[in-house]
Order: structure tokens, then C-alpha cells, then sequence
């Protein structure tokens, strides 16, 4: 008997052995990795939005306005009947004159449905980079003016003169422009940049202007500049003096107006191809005697014509050799005259500031070549501008003269704190790239 309960009681021991030996080989064995699945999830493609509307909802044609090309025309050949045609630009008229205003080689674009005719539904119109008008004629009939999102970036710039300072911008890469502000706009009066010295220096502080956040459109504004010329410092600082006219102005370290009240020409770039002269002959004429009053600025033609000072529209007509013409009043003695225009675009009656544009350069009248003939009067007579001792622009009143001070305050000292850049010559820089590229 006790055999037998002895071997009973082994085989209870050996049953429990094994049994806790495969709970411990269990615990200790690696335990196996689940692979899972990896789960890509796709991102939807990001709509294209532009004037406002999802281009992907449509069948897009981008063209430019072709000469014969007129609204109705364009909007016949993408399946539109004239009768719907006549009523669109109906509608539309007072918000846009469609059949006087299309310029040839300005783009358009024209959102289609997007079915086997492709039958146009709206059609956008862009006069300029920045601006566009809208004619929309999906459902009901709207045409509206509005512009693209602009982006402003500020800057900083500096110089060193080795001849002049368009080539030493251009030796940068930065626009032509920002010379022109500070030799015509902001230092025309103060320095004179025909005679810059070699060694003079200037640092700017400016804002970049950007369409869409990509399409680069120049220089906008110069927020403040410092010029060393001859050894001696002369600052600038933009303010504005009427926020209800909206005018600019720029003022010295101690608040003096950098300007006169006049630009010294209606537009940029250009070249004087006849001064005013009473004395003047021309061979067409038998060389008779033929005064001229005026000063005779040569550009290509739709270059900008801008004020040369503030002041009032009093004509804005065509008129015989004079072609088309504006002429503006500054003031009890002063008034300016912009002849053989292209195109006007001040009215009587407009006020308008130093710089804004009043027409284009063309060549109605009489006229050998596209120019704009600035007439200048003083007290009723007209007189050669640049034998005028002309007057400064309007000096910042006493209430404002504190606020400036406090406004360039900061301004002043960034400038201040700008290092200007140490000019490299050709053979520095060739070296330069010669080092980079053995580094890289």
C-alpha cells in the first residue's frame, strides 16, 4: 500500500515539475512581434484660389487682349450669344466701360463650366498686376473692382560710391528705383548727385513691394535714408504731415523739409531733348524765330506723367498743338502745364499730390517724338523752372514738430546701428567664389 501511495505522490510531483517548468520556459520565451500595419493617409491636394474664386471648379483660359478683340468677341468664341452678351455689359457699365476700356496685350482670364462646350461664366479683366475687375455672369449678372493681396517687406541697404549710385545698386542686385528715390525724390534739393565723390556712402531703410506673395513690383517706399556725402551727414525720415490728403514728406534729424515744393521733372528716367529757350530757330521753320516755353522731357511713349507739385486740375482737355493736355494751379503764384499726352487721366477739379500720376507720355499735337512739354508759370508768366530759386515745400508745423521727433526716434537709431558693407572688388570676389567652390 504504501508503494502504491508513494508512486501515486511521485506522479502528483512529476505532473506539477513539468508544469511549472512550462509556466517558466512560457514566461521566458521572446515574445513575438506583431507587425502592424502602417497607415499612409493622403492629403488632399490644396485648392487653387485666385480673384476670389476656386480655380479647380472650372475650365480655366488665360489669354491677353489681341488686337480686334472686343468683349462681345471674346465671349462668342467661348460659346456666349450676343443677346446675353449685350445684357452683361449693360449691366456691367457702370462699374466697368467694357467697350472702351480692354488694352491690347493686357491679360484676362475666363472661368469656363467645365462641360463639352466649356461656355464661358466669368470673365476677369487685369489693367494692371495689382488690379482686376471681375464680370461675373454664372447666375445673375455682377461686375466689381478689386485688387490682389499685396505683401510688404522692409529692408535695409547700403552703398559705398565708386562712380555713381544707380552702379552701385546694380552691383547688389537691388532696383533701379530706390536710386531714383533718393537722387530725385528725397536728396534732390540737398545733394547733388552728378557730383557724388568717390568714397561717399549711404545706408537705406525701404519696403519691398510683393503680388501674391511672388510677383516682385519694386521698391514702394523709402521709410528713412542717411547719405554721407563729402564727409558730411544728411538724414531723412518719411512722414506723414495730412492724413486727410494722405501727403508724405521728408524731414532732416531736426525736422527742416528735405523737399521743394516742386519735383524737378513730371517723369522719371528721362532726358531733356529741348530746354526753353526764346531764342530757339528750327530749320522746318526757315529758322525763324520760334520761342519755346517750355522744357521738353523725352520718354517712350505710356511713360507716366506725374504733378510736380500739389495743387488743383483747372484744364484737362485736347486742344490743337497742344494735344492732350493737363494744367494744375499750386497756388496764388504758381501753375504747371503737361503737354502731348496720350492719355489724361487727372479731371478739373481734382486735387492732386507732388507725384501722382495725371496722364502718358505720347504724342498728340504737335510733335517730332514722344515727350511730355512741361510748361511752368510764375504769377501769370511762364518762365524757365530751372532758373527759379523755388520755394521749400511746406515746412511741419509747431503741433507736429514734437510728435516727429518722437516718431524718428527709433527709426534713428536703427539707421544708426546699420553696418555698411565693406565693397569688394572683381578680383576679391573672383577669389571668394574660387574658395567656395574648392570648400565645397
Amino acid at each position: 500500500m504504501d508503494s502504491k501511495r508513494n508512486r501515486k505522490l511521485g506522479n502528483k510531483y512529476l505532473v506539477l515539475f513539468i508544469l511549472v517548468i512550462t509556466i517558466w520556459a512560457c514566461k521566458n520565451e521572446p515574445e513575438l512581434e506583431i507587425e502592424q500595419e502602417e497607415t499612409v493617409s493622403i492629403k488632399a491636394p490644396e485648392p487653387v484660389i485666385e480673384f476670389g474664386f476656386n480655380l479647380d471648379n472650372y475650365t480655366v483660359k488665360r489669354d491677353t487682349i489681341r488686337n480686334g478683340d472686343t468683349f462681345g468677341v471674346i465671349l462668342e468664341r467661348n460659346n456666349v450669344g450676343y443677346p446675353k452678351i449685350f445684357n452683361i455689359a449693360e449691366k456691367a457699365k457702370d462699374t466697368f466701360d467694357i467697350a472702351r476700356s480692354l488694352q491690347v496685350g493686357k491679360p484676362y482670364t475666363l472661368l469656363c463650366a467645365k462641360d463639352s462646350l466649356e461656355t464661358a461664366t466669368c470673365f476677369i479683366y487685369q489693367p494692371n498686376l495689382e488690379d482686376y475687375i471681375v464680370i461675373n455672369f454664372q447666375d445673375s449678372i455682377k461686375a466689381y473692382r478689386s485688387k490682389k493681396p499685396i505683401k510688404y517687406i522692409e529692408k535695409t541697404a547700403t552703398g559705398i560710391i565708386e562712380d555713381n549710385i544707380s552702379l552701385t545698386l546694380e552691383a547688389q542686385g537691388l532696383s533701379p528705383r530706390l536710386a531714383y528715390k533718393m537722387a530725385d525724390e528725397i536728396f534732390a534739393w540737398t545733394i547733388d548727385f552728378r557730383r557724388l565723390q568717390k568714397g561717399d556712402r549711404f545706408k537705406v531703410i525701404y519696403t519691398d513691394k510683393y503680388i501674391d506673395d511672388t510677383i516682385y513690383t519694386g521698391v514702394d517706399r523709402v521709410k528713412a535714408a542717411y547719405f554721407e556725402h563729402n564727409q558730411e551727414p544728411f538724414y531723412a525720415f518719411e512722414f506723414m504731415t495730412d492724413s486727410t490728403k494722405g501727403i508724405m514728406d521728408y524731414f532732416n534729424e531736426e525736422a527742416k523739409n528735405l523737399r521743394r515744393a516742386f519735383l524737378k521733372a513730371p517723369v522719371k528716367f528721362s532726358r531733356i531733348s529741348s530746354r526753353y529757350n526764346l531764342r530757339r530757330r528750327i530749320a522746318v521753320y526757315g529758322y525763324k524765330v520760334r520761342p519755346h516755353k517750355g522744357t521738353d522731357f523725352a520718354a517712350p511713349i505710356g511713360t507716366p506723367i506725374m504733378a510736380t507739385a500739389n495743387g488743383t486740375v483747372t484744364k484737362s482737355e485736347r486742344r490743337g498743338g497742344n494735344g492732350n493736355y493737363v494744367k494744375i494751379r499750386h497756388n496764388a503764384t504758381y501753375e504747371t502745364q503737361y503737354l502731348h499726352m496720350r492719355k489724361r487721366k487727372a479731371k478739373v477739379g481734382q486735387f492732386v499730390k507732388q507725384g501722382d500720376v495725371i496722364g502718358w507720355v505720347g504724342m498728340t499735337g504737335n510733335t517730332g517724338g514722344p515727350h511730355v512739354c512741361y510748361r511752368f508759370w510764375k504769377n501769370g508768366r511762364q518762365v524757365d523752372p530751372f532758373k527759379q530759386k523755388l520755394p521749400e515745400a511746406k515746412p511741419i508745423s509747431d503741433s507736429l514738430k514734437i510728435q516727429y521727433l518722437d516718431f524718428i526716434e527709433p527709426i534713428k537709431f536703427e539707421l544708426d546701428n546699420i553696418n555698411f558693407k565693406p565693397q569688394i572688388t572683381a578680383e576679391e570676389e573672383m577669389l571668394e567664389t574660387v574658395i567656395q567652390q574648392s570648400n565645397s
